[in-house]
């Protein structure tokens, strides 16, 4: 149970049993449009590859060990997915947080969890027509 209480400690930043005392890094106004706009992008390419059932969203937040963005998609049925996004000092100085590469890998990656999420929920629920 000790994972369970605000002690237990921060993995490679504090011990447990000991508070945690961690410097987080303030994002310049700049630093927070440019993360909002790189997970924006990604909500955006992800709704692309899934239809209007799927409600997709994202957010940035101030985490315990600095900024912290995530792209989430709830399917029609099913559980949520989503994909998280924690930038280091030095990446949060680059004009591109996230290449475009990599926004699609995600987007693609976030619709395909999300279509395999609704077919696992309504696997059992469908007859077959053929054999």
């Amino acid at each position: 149970m000790n994972g369970n209480t605000p002690y237990a400690g921060i993995p490679d930043v504090t011990q447990a049993g000991q508070r945690a005392s961690v410097d987080v890094e303030e994002l310049s106004s700049e630093q927070k449009r440019a993360l909002r706009n790189s997970v924006a992008d990604i909500a955006t390419l992800t709704r692309k590859y899934l239809p209007d059932e799927y409600v997709i969203g994202s957010q940035v937040t101030n985490g315990a060990t600095g900024p912290q963005a995530t792209v989430s998609v709830q399917p029609p049925v099913g559980h949520i997915v989503s994909a998280g996004f924690e930038p280091e000092g030095d990446e949060l100085d680059d004009d591109e947080l996230i290449d475009a590469d990599d926004r699609d890998e995600v987007a693609r990656g976030l619709a395909a969890s999300a279509v395999l999420q609704v077919k696992q929920a309504v696997e059992d629920q469908i007859t077959p027509t053929a054999r």
